[in-house]
């Protein structure tokens, strides 16, 4: 006991350097404890056999990792600058051994408090390049953040694909003051959604690229890939797979608030262009080549159809396989737009899946605990009716569907959206008639399903 006083005594008086050193490494500690500080969004609330059938984990181990990509030759239309363009990713894939280790995802709220949660997937494991796993691109809504779906990453890379979240830079939490300046990268949203899109599958169907990230060992590409877009991110992949821009010059008076024609026609020249950007929106009566590698879409929420932004006839001319996801009580994307942008398709492969009584906050990730400290954070994620686990649950059936039908061309994948009308099972003349396929008997309420054809 001398001997311990007498050190203490000697941090005192002879090594106050020491001492104050040891002091900021507690406290580093401390700090560092409550960064990494995990939370569990889901919980096994639910029975596995009432769960939708292709909701269910696959049999994958997941890899994650986080990195950066730019696009060097990028020029701002805005100022005619070489700007390059950078871009966030979270990617998660199958990887090649069988640890459960699990990581974490770090984010933020709209409000700048961060936070974390846990993760099903291990921090940059070796990828598992046995098969040329087809590429699913995540794009969120504006604001928000490249791991906001990341249950979409997990459940796909389980069953055999590469999914890409994207943190779309000026359009994220981080990025904007959502308290004193929200609309900041609202231009830089409208005009760099879909590029960025597209951006994403070109560089992983690079294989050099791949391998710049994956190891020389990696001899894969993309070569098939769908896109997953909520809200802003669907008004992105809208103009992916073909539909292209065309904005009244109202709403860019409204969004500028001016009245210099001018500038709004000025405007409409930079936004007005098809499949991310490759095509300037006068010349939609000729062909648009879309990107033969983009195989199935899926828009949750889509933002601009209740301003008549895409054109009606490059919608009609989008022959990518699409799925259109809405609350048919959207009060932001409006559930009467994102109708409008169905009816307008003119393809055997397009549908439309609507959540009754649900409004806009359909796709995002269960509510973090630190959201409940302010409305502007707790209303990004919650939906007043609906379970957000039941969403995310339905979500990822549709979504395996999707990309099984069509970019593994499963045929009996495509068998679970051959589905019409009411999921409430309710005869008129009393009793139920038989669930959706791959549902629950009588746990299948809720939703109304379209399948159209071409005219």
């Amino acid at each position: 006991m001398l001997m311990n006083e007498g050190r203490v005594r000697c941090e005192l008086n002879c090594g106050s350097k020491h001492l104050l050193s040891l002091i900021a490494s507690v406290l580093i500690g401390l700090i560092s404890l409550q960064v990494v500080a995990q939370q569990k969004l889901y919980e096994n609330n639910v029975h596995s056999g009432m769960l939708p059938e292709l909701s269910t984990k696959g049999t994958l181990p997941v890899g994650v990792r986080t990195f950066d990509i730019a696009n060097g030759s990028n020029i701002d239309p805005f100022t005619q600058q070489v700007a390059p363009r950078k871009l966030k990713l979270e990617v998660w894939y199958p990887k090649a051994d069988k640890s459960l280790k699990t990581s974490s995802y770090e984010n933020e709220l709209r409000s700048g408090i961060k936070f974390s949660v846990h993760a099903d997937a291990s921090r940059d494991a070796k990828m598992n390049a046995s098969e040329q796993w087809p590429l699913v691109v995540l794009s969120h809504g504006y604001t928000g953040y490249r791991t906001i779906m990341y249950y979409f990453g997990e459940h796909l890379a389980s069953h055999g694909y590469v999914v890409v979240g994207i943190d779309h830079t000026d359009s994220t939490n981080q990025d904007v003051d959502s308290i004193n300046a929200p609309f900041a990268g609202f231009m830089s949203t409208l005009l760099n959604r879909s590029r960025d899109q597209q951006l994403v599958l070109d560089f992983f169907g690079d294989a050099a690229n791949v391998q710049s990230v994956f190891g020389k060992s990696v001899n894969w590409s993309a070569q098939k890939a769908g896109v997953i877009g909520y809200s802003m991110g669907g008004y992105g992949a809208l103009n992916t797979v073909g539909a292209c821009y065309d904005f009244p010059s109202a709403l860019l008076a409204s969004f500028i608030q001016s009245e210099d024609e001018a500038q709004i026609k000025g405007m409409q020249a930079v936004l007005n262009t098809c499949s991310a950007g490759q095509y300037p929106q006068a010349i939609t009566g000729k062909e648009i080549k879309t990107d033969p590698r983009w195989k199935a879409m899926m828009a949750f929420a889509p933002w601009g159809g209740q301003h008549k932004i895409f054109s009606y006839q490059s919608l009609a001319k989008v022959t990518v396989p699409s799925m259109l996801i809405s609350g048919d009580l959207d009060d932001v994307s409006i559930y009467a737009g994102i109708e409008d942008i169905y009816a307008q398709y003119n393809s055997n492969d397009h549908y439309l899946l609507t959540f009754l009584n649900a409004r806009h906050n359909i796709a995002p990730h269960p509510v973090p605990k630190e959201a409940w400290t302010a409305e502007i954070d707790y209303g990004h994620y919650y939906e007043p009716v609906w379970s957000q686990q039941q969403l995310n649950n339905i979500n990822k059936h549709f979504s395996l569907a999707m990309m099984n039908c069509y970019l593994k061309s499963d045929a009996s994948a495509c068998e679970y959206l051959d589905l019409s009308g009411n999921s409430n099972q309710v005869k008129p003349e009393g009793g139920l008639s038989d669930p959706w396929k791959g549902f629950d008997n009588r746990y299948s309420t809720g939703m109304e399903f379209k399948k159209g054809s071409a005219n």
